[in-house]
């Protein structure tokens, strides 16, 4: 625990998809020597917070506004107190870090940023499927469906399909309809999807299905918030062999084998 320093830097920690061995040793070691624990209790496994002291101060951000936790951390960090805001995931990606960072540097607050496993990463192992196939799709796009935030006219989901890669659809489970609708207008009907709610934990549940199946199989699975959807070919794990280790490649650290 931190004692007699005049004033601590705030630490961002990405606490991962929900399973505790999936938070970083580092993260993990911060938690430990924390004074004040400030974590989304709608969001962060409770399992997380048996690392934490017992005299901690734990204080769940789930009911509070940005102002107040703001004024939490600076506040104890200005106190000399170590303070620990966990993040679901990693905190570049849907985590209003950026707005938190804002106000610590206005209040001349120092913070580090420590990154966590993505609930992507767990989403696409939990599926067991590469998110890149070579001759498939060598490219990931990471968005969400509009809802009370909006989203820029060029982001549209409608929009970003027309490539056709892989896409990786954060927070909009509760508006599958509108997801499916804007899909089909550039994806095949039969194409693989996929969606995984409360990747890496214990209740953890899976569902594998197409673009036109989206709607109906998320409905028979109960699936309606905290899951991440998938679309993709890729996700067939059906691609053409990667050249990095066919034996006939050449390239830094090894000469291929010339037939």
């Amino acid at each position: 625990m931190a004692k007699n320093k005049k004033e601590n830097p705030v630490y961002f920690i990405g606490a991962g998809p929900g399973d505790p061995e999936l938070l970083t040793v580092k993260g993990k070691r911060l938690l430990e020597e924390a004074d004040v624990v400030i974590y989304a209790g709608s969001l962060i496994n409770p399992e997380m917070l048996k690392f934490c002291d017992r005299k901690a101060e734990q204080i769940d951000s789930a009911p509070l506004c940005l102002d107040y936790i703001a004024k939490v951390m600076i506040d104890r960090a200005k106190r000399g107190q170590r303070v620990v805001r966990m993040h679901s995931g990693d905190p570049s990606v849907y985590s209003t870090i950026g707005e938190q960072m804002k106000m610590l540097t206005e209040a001349g607050t120092d913070f580090f940023v420590i990154p966590g496993v993505s609930s992507l990463g767990a989403t696409a192992a939990a599926l067991q499927s590469e998110l890149t196939m070579p001759g498939v799709s060598q490219t990931v796009i990471i968005t969400r469906a509009p809802g009370r935030t909006p989203v820029p006219e060029r982001e549209l989901i409608s929009s970003l399909a027309e490539h056709q890669a892989t896409m990786a659809i954060f927070l909009s489970a509760g508006r599958v309809e509108h997801v499916q609708e804007m899909l089909m207008e550039h994806y095949p009907p039969e194409t693989p999807a996929a969606a995984v709610q409360h990747a890496s934990w214990d209740k953890e549940k899976r569902v594998n299905t197409t673009v036109a199946g989206l709607v109906d199989t998320f409905r028979e699975a109960g699936i309606d918030r905290t899951a991440i959807i998938l679309v993709g070919d890729a996700l067939s794990n059906d691609g053409e062999k990667s050249k990095l280790y066919d034996k006939n490649f050449s390239h830094g650290y090894r000469e291929g084998i010339k037939e």
